[in-house]
């Protein structure tokens, strides 16, 4: 007898069946893709987004602390250097800014050094600083304090200034091209002193003489450093911009003049005119 083989038994239908299932189930797979995608987009780009907002809160974190670093730099920096000739008037302007009253001086050759209060706030000082004016000393001691300079205040015998001119240019390119103090870019203040004497120079004037002859002086020393090794120039920088007449505004720190005068031109006990000069200082502090 011959049995027969009956096709498409019990587990066969099972096959069926599942294999129907795994098609509806990945109908329904293919049907949630879209949503997928849109998900995985949107991920990507909530991480755009978070990247964008990190960066902009680094930047702004970077900026805070280079604020920070400059600020404490500056306010540890708190002298105001008196620089000038000989006889311009240095240690009295320092005396009448300090006490208020006229004091007979002479040539200093130590510095002077006070701390001065602002007359509308006495919790706010800087510390005065009269450099002596003697040829031999005053680079010296420039080098010892410009370090800690807010300020130079670069005082210009007004009376003298037409015969003195070369001199005080020949100071003042010194000061200028000297690379820490161009690097620590102190406030500059030209102040013209002695206003009270009848043949005294106009600030203006004055500024206009010391930008030709700064000019004048910057050709020459450039020709003459030219011709030097660079361990001998390490300490000097341009003044100015190559190719241009000099002025101030190309200085990269603020250079202001003004006039002043610490006696009056009746008697020498007399009235200073130094408002402008402590209004300037109230200004720095």
């Amino acid at each position: 007898m011959v049995s027969e083989i009956h096709k498409g038994g019990p587990g066969q239908e099972n096959v069926e069946g599942a294999g129907q299932v795994w098609q509806e189930e990945g109908d329904t797979l293919l049907g949630f893709r879209p949503y997928v995608e849109s998900l995985k987009r949107e991920i990507g780009e909530q991480n755009q987004t978070l990247l964008s907002v990190l960066a902009a809160l680094l930047l702004v974190l970077i900026t805070v602390v280079l604020w920070k670093v400059a600020r404490s730099r500056k306010s540890t920096r708190r002298s105001v250097l008196l620089v000038g000739l000989c006889d311009s008037g240095k240690t009295l302007l320092f005396s009448r800014l300090l006490t208020g009253k006229f004091a007979l001086t002479q040539t200093s050759f130590i510095e002077n050094s006070a701390l001065y209060r602002m007359k509308n706030d006495k919790s706010t000082g800087l510390t005065l600083i009269d450099l002596p004016g003697h040829e031999s000393l005053r680079m010296q001691y420039l080098d010892r304090f410009k370090a800690a300079a807010r300020a130079i205040v670069f005082v210009v015998d007004s009376s003298a200034f037409q015969r003195e001119v070369k001199d005080v240019a020949e100071l003042l390119y010194q000061v200028l091209t000297d690379r820490e103090v161009l690097k620590n870019c102190p406030l500059l203040l030209v102040a013209c002193n002695k206003q009270d004497i009848t043949m005294a120079k106009s600030a203006k004037l004055i500024q206009q003489q010391l930008e030709k002859e700064l000019n004048t002086l910057r050709v020459t020393r450039s020709a003459a450093l030219s011709s030097l090794d660079s361990s001998t120039t390490d300490g000097v920088a341009q003044l100015g911009k190559k190719g241009k007449e000099f002025d101030f505004s190309q200085l990269p720190m603020k250079v202001e003049f003004l006039e002043c005068s610490c006696r009056d031109s009746k008697e020498e006990e007399g009235g200073a005119n130094l408002v402008s000069l402590e209004k300037w200082l109230v200004k720095i502090a």
